[in-house]
């Protein structure tokens, strides 16, 4: 009796191509691994002035990037699909982004953008391509814990690159279905891989800027998003006194020097803003150091709960080195799991609306939005 042969179907995977290199490679490295990748760019961002594109896209979204994500996946032999997500981005990017500046925040806009449109509705739409996984160009690495059975989201390979503080958002499902291939590679090793393979995009240059607001001036996107908050108001001394007037929240944040327009014999520096009063709170150097923090929305990953303190490393702001820190649960004013982290030695400038992300050497144990300096 003949037996009956069938062909082995390969695993299908979405892969988010911003027109970058570090996305294209993800890509080349799946078609590798013999995968059937297909390329998706989401356009989130109107295409208006096209005749000026680089005074108006963000380098993710613009007419140009998308021609070389396409030729990118026409090279590897992958289908591509361009998907209009403006409007979602507007709401889940751009109008949180506008709130938590006119709350006195500063916010990490990319954290939604990886929550809800990358891996939130990608990922739906991959799994209704009958896609098991959406890969996209972050610099990071998924791990199985063979103990717990939890998925595990380590820092990079190339420390220097390490998006993990971008990604702490993640939940245990998406980390599940998200693939990072470039995550164990160097940033040299990834332009070399490009070469190789004769993607358009080896040399394309790093994307700096918000990719909303190409020209880095986010304070004039603001001011057309939410005039309000540019109102007038005072600049004072932690007990009170008015040494001066702001021209609006927005343009200040916590650890800020310069542009206070205040003189005094010594330097001084936003220490605190005050939305409901309208008010920015400035202080001496010592004064933005902080022993201790507290975080909301807090997102555990490599736990399934947080019962006790825990020592960890712990990260503020991008471009933070981790360093030794306790963590332990605390009472949430907003519902949910809120942390208290508490510092081996002060850190400068611990800003409201910015991640703090732990550590448990490679690990990441979970991250949450700050809320504010702590005693």
């Amino acid at each position: 009796m003949q037996r009956e042969i069938r062909a082995v179907t390969p695993e299908r995977v979405v892969v988010g191509m911003s027109g970058g290199v570090d996305s294209s490679v993800a890509a080349a490295l799946l078609v590798e691994d013999g995968i059937e990748a297909i390329g998706v760019t989401l356009r989130v961002w109107p295409w208006r002035e096209a005749s000026d594109p680089t005074s108006r896209f963000g380098s993710c979204c613009s007419p140009s990037t998308v021609d070389d994500a396409r030729r990118v996946a026409r090279r590897l032999g992958m289908p591509y699909y361009l998907l209009n997500s403006e409007r979602e981005f507007d709401r889940a990017v751009i109008d949180d982004f506008a709130r938590e500046y006119a709350a006195g925040r500063t916010p990490v806009p990319c954290l939604g953008c990886n929550r809800d449109l990358k891996f939130g509705s990608l990922l739906r739409r991959a799994r209704a391509w009958g896609a098991s996984a959406v890969a996209t160009g972050h610099y990071a690495r998924i791990e199985r814990d063979a103990r717990t059975g939890r998925v595990l989201l380590l820092r990079a390979t190339d420390r220097r690159k390490d998006q993990t503080d971008f990604l702490w958002p993640l939940t245990q499902d998406q980390l599940a279905q998200a693939r990072f291939p470039v995550g164990h590679l160097t940033k040299g090793e990834v332009r070399d891989k490009a070469r190789a393979a004769g993607l358009v995009t080896a040399d394309a240059p790093e994307s700096q800027e918000i990719c909303f607001i190409p020209d880095g001036d986010y304070r004039r996107f603001l001011r057309r998003r939410v005039p309000d908050a540019f109102r007038a108001g005072p600049i004072v001394d932690g007990s009170g006194l008015r040494l001066g007037e702001h021209d609006g929240i927005l343009n200040y944040t916590v650890g800020q020097r310069r542009g206070l327009r205040i003189a005094t014999p010594r330097p001084l520096y936003v220490t605190r803003i005050d939305a409901a009063t309208n008010t920015v709170v400035v202080g001496a150097a010592a004064e933005v150091e902080a022993v201790a923090l507290r975080a909301e929305r807090v997102n555990l990953i490599s736990l399934s709960r947080l019962d006790a303190a825990m020592p960890v490393t712990a990260k503020i702001r991008h471009g933070h080195s981790p360093v030794p820190a306790i963590i332990g649960p605390c009472e949430s004013a907003e519902g949910g799991l809120a942390v208290e982290v508490r510092f081996a030695e002060p850190q400068r400038a611990v800003t409201p609306g910015q991640s703090v992300v732990f550590y448990d050497g490679e690990v990441v144990v979970g991250g949450g939005v700050i809320k504010g300096a702590s005693a």
